[in-house]
C-alpha cells in the first residue's frame, strides 16, 4: 500500500541460532557502538523515514521539535539485480552502508533509537529471493547486527505476501530472528481492508499461527482502500481485532494488545484524506483500547507542501493538507507518552480441547462450513471439497478450530 516508494546459507543462520546471538553481543563483534534500547512504546509508535529518498528531513530537528525520539527507517529489500543479501531499496548494500548509518548515529546521540523496516509495497523481497526461512534470517540478521538493532518491522504486502513461499520465509525468519535477538521488538504491518485486512493478510495471519510466532504486534494500514477519514479506520481496526481473535484464540483485550494501526497523513496514494483531526480520533481509540502500536507513513511527509495544492496530488514528500512541520510526528509522542495499563495481557494458551467432530473421511464431499475432526483437531471446511486431507495446506479448504 505504500506506493511512493520507489545471502547467507542457511548453516550459517543455524550457527547464529546455536549461538545464541543478540543484536547487542553482534553489534560489539562487528565494532559497532552499542546502544541502550528505548521502551517498546518509542518503537510501537516510530513514524516512517526513508533515509534514502523522499528529500529526507533531518531527523535531528524533528526530535528537537516535537520530542519524538524513534525512527521507522524504511526499506530494506533484496538487491535488484538478484540475491540474498540485504540492501536499501534494492541499490545500496547494508554491508557497505555508511550514509543510513549517519543518520542512525545521529538519532542515537540525541537519546533516540530507531527500528528498520523490512518489505514494502513493490520490489523484490528478500523472502522472495532467499532460499528458505533460515538463509532469510541470516540475511536480516546482517542488518540487526550492521545497526545494532532493538526493533525490526515486517511489511508484508503486495506483491509478496501474494506469494505463499514467500510469506513462509518472512514468518519463519521473524520467528528465527526473535529467538535470536532477545528483547528484539518485531512488528508485522500488512494491508488494511474495511473488514479489517483481506484474503492475503488472513492467510499470512495463519501462518504466523502455523508456525507458532507471535510478534509484539500485528499491525494493517487503514488507507488505499475506500477509507474515509477516522471512522472508517476504527471500524476496520474493531474487525480487524475481531479477526485476531478467532485466528489466534485470544480474548478481545489480549487481540488489541497485539494489534497496531499504521496510517498515511495527508492525501493517500488513492485520494483519501486524513487530517490532524483524523488522526487524533485513531489516537483516542488505540490508547483507549491499549493497542501496541500507532505508526504512520511518512515522516518525510510531515510537512505541508509548497506552493500549498489543497490535496490536489499525492506526495512522497508533503501530505497535501494544511499543516505545520511535524505535526504528525507529535501524535505519534503522545502515543508513546501513554502508559499502557499495568500487567498487558499475554497471548493466552491454546483453548481447552472441546469434543470432536464426526471424523474426516478421503471419500466423503463436504460443502463449505462443514465441520470434521483429523489428529485431534476440529476442522471446518471453506468451501467444496473432496479427498483433501485437513492441515495439508495453509491455503487449502480447511480452517483449523483447534484441539479436541
Amino acid at each position: 500500500m505504500r506506493r511512493l516508494h520507489a545471502c547467507l546459507s542457511a548453516a550459517a543462520a543455524v550457527v547464529l541460532a546455536a549461538a545464541g546471538t543478540t543484536a547487542l553481543v553482534a553489534a560489539n563483534a562487528s565494532g559497532a557502538t552499542p546502544q541502550d534500547a528505548l521502551s517498546n512504546r518509542w518503537y510501537a509508535a516510530a513514524p516512517y523515514l526513508m533515509p534514502l529518498d523522499n528529500d529526507p528531513p533531518d531527523a535531528s530537528a524533528i526530535m528537537d521539535a516535537t520530542g519524538l525520539k524513534a525512527f521507522q527507517l524504511a526499506f530494506v529489500l533484496a538487491p535488484n539485480g538478484g540475491g540474498c543479501s540485504p540492501t536499501w531499496g534494492g541499490t545500496a548494500p547494508v554491508s557497505s552502508d555508511t550514509a543510513v548509518k549517519s543518520t542512525i548515529d545521529a538519532i542515537r546521540a540525541k537519546g533516540g533509537d530507531v527500528s528498520v523496516s523490512i518489505g514494502g509495497y513493490g520490489g523484490t523481497k528478500l523472502g522472495q529471493a532467499c532460499a528458505d526461512a533460515a538463509s532469510t534470517a541470516a540475511a536480516y540478521q546482517q542488518v540487526i547486527t550492521k545497526y545494532g538493532l532493538h526493533a525490526i518491522d515486517f511489511d508484508l504486502e503486495e506483491p509478496e505476501y501474494e506469494n505463499t513461499a514467500a510469506i513462509k520465509n518472512e514468518i519463519g525468519a521473524a520467528k528465527i530472528l526473535q529467538q535470536n535477538n532477545p528483547g528484539l521488538y518485531v512488528s508485522v504491518t500488512t494491508a488494511g481492508t474495511a473488514d479489517g485486512t483481506g484474503w492475503f493478510g488472513k492467510q499470512m495471519l495463519l501462518e504466523a499461527k502455523s508456525q507458532g510466532f507471535t510478534p509484539n504486534n500485528f499491525s494493517i494500514m487503514p488507507f488505499d482502500g475506500g477509507f474515509n477519514g477516522a471512522a472508517s479506520q476504527t471500524s476496520a481496526l474493531t474487525n480487524f481485532n475481531s479477526i485476531l481473535q478467532s485466528t489466534f484464540g485470544w480474548d478481545e483485550a489480549t487481540a488489541y494488545a497485539h494489534e497496531g494501526f499504521s496510517g498515511m497523513n495527508g492525501r493517500s496514494d488513492t485520494g483519501e484524506i486524513f487530517t490532524q483531526a483524523d488522526f487524533q480520533t485513531v489516537l483516542d481509540y488505540a490508547t483507549s483500547h491499549h493497542m501496541d502500536r500507532f505508526t504512520f507513513w511518512s515522516i518525510n511527509r510531515d510537512r505541508q507542501c509548497s506552493p500549498p495544492d489543497n490535496g490536489g496530488r499525492t506526495s512522497g514528500t508533503c501530505s497535501s493538507v494544511a499543516q505545520s512541520d511535524w505535526d504528525f510526528a507529535k501524535y505519534s509522542v503522545k502515543f508513546a507518552g501513554v502508559t499502557p495499563p499495568t500487567g498487558t495481557p499475554t497471548p493466552t494458551p491454546t483453548p481447552t480441547p472441546t469434543s470432536c467432530k464426526p471424523a474426516w473421511n478421503s471419500s466423503t464431499a463436504y460443502t463449505g462450513g462443514t465441520e470434521v475432526s483429523y489428529e485431534q483437531h476440529n476442522w471446518k471446511a471453506k468451501w467444496w471439497t473432496q479427498n483433501e486431507v485437513p492441515g495439508a495446506s495453509t491455503w487449502g479448504p480447511w480452517q483449523d478450530e483447534g484441539a479436541c
